[in-house]
């Protein structure tokens, strides 16, 4: 596999005074490193370490000096997670100028942290604004709150129509990154959380019910849904809570192969109620097994059985 070397170098002002770094020093070191990896043959990614941060002229100096020693490629990267799109929008135009004027055809990567919550808003301002590759993780996992998320991003060029790639192995690349990095999928991660696509709300729960009675899946998958469900391999879950109205009950009964009968969704649509919070599946299992079995009617195994096979597989 083809090795591209990346030089760093930090470039805000800040940086340069801590380390007390002429911009002179940092034009040598520049020159040297690029050069360097340059003469035994690599491609090379000139990176300006915090370069939202830092002054232009500088930022103008050391990619010109990096793309006469050899640089193919120059990275922006926003490595505190400093800026915003209006910013993004400024700097990329700006960096593509000064690579026009050297005549050199020289891309442009991006790099962004997510400190203030922008990485993936800011990576498409980028892929908008002129950069020709992007950087991101998986669960942006990264130094600090890391970096912008590669499942997010996908998602969202997908919905954007900037990509038509099939995202339905996006749920075992989270589930991967997951468990080889022991760090876990928080509940309401977007599109991956287990929290994304369930609802116990009554309201949110009756659309998607009347959704489904039209026979019409691609209505229910959307109606309280921004993302598709379908799209990364998955589906629309509703749960019962003490929020839920009894099309909750009715619905989730239905489902996990239960006789809807009033006295059971009432029992059930009770306990909810008196709740504070959404009721987990083996509580409801349980209260449905406790009233078939005060009705001499214990709750048949092939239906305790599916339900768990169901559960395991969603």
């Amino acid at each position: 596999m083809p090795i591209e070397a990346c030089a760093f170098i930090g470039s805000s002002a800040i940086r340069q005074y801590a380390e007390e770094w002429s911009l002179d020093h940092m034009l040598k070191l520049t020159e040297d490193a690029v050069s360097l990896a340059v003469a035994h043959g690599l491609p090379v990614t000139f990176v300006t370490e915090d370069t939202t941060r830092a002054a232009p002229d500088t930022i103008r100096r050391l990619y010109k000096t990096a793309i006469e020693a050899g640089a193919s490629r120059v990275c922006i990267t926003d490595t505190v997670g400093h800026i915003t799109p209006r910013g993004v929008r400024n700097l990329i135009p700006y960096v593509r100028q000064l690579i026009h004027e050297t005549g050199e055809d020289i891309k442009v990567d991006w790099h962004g942290h997510n400190d203030r919550g922008l990485a993936v808003i800011n990576t498409i301002t980028a892929m908008t604004s002129g950069a020709d590759r992007v950087h991101a993780t998986a669960l942006g996992l990264g130094e600090r709150v890391g970096n912008c998320s590669m499942d997010q991003l996908l998602v969202n060029l997908r919905l954007m129509n900037y990509i038509n790639s099939d995202l339905e192995p996006l749920r075992k690349y989270v589930d991967t990154a997951s468990e080889a990095t022991g760090v876990p999928i928080p509940s309401n991660y977007p599109v991956f959380g287990t929290d994304a696509f369930r609802t116990a709300t009554g309201v949110h729960a009756a659309a998607i019910i009347k959704a489904k009675k039209k026979d019409d899946g691609w209505l229910a998958d959307r109606i309280y849904s921004g993302v598709p469900a379908a799209m990364v391999g998955t589906k629309q879950r509703i749960d019962i809570g003490f929020m839920s109205g009894v099309s909750n009950v009715v619905y989730w009964l239905v489902e996990h192969g239960i006789e809807p009968d009033e006295a059971l969704v009432t029992e059930v649509f009770r306990a909810a109620k008196e709740g504070d919070r959404v009721m987990t599946d083996d509580e409801v299992e349980q209260i449905v097994r406790f009233v078939m079995n005060s009705r001499g009617r214990p709750m048949p195994v092939d239906t305790i059985e599916a339900w768990k096979r169901e559960m395991k597989t969603s």
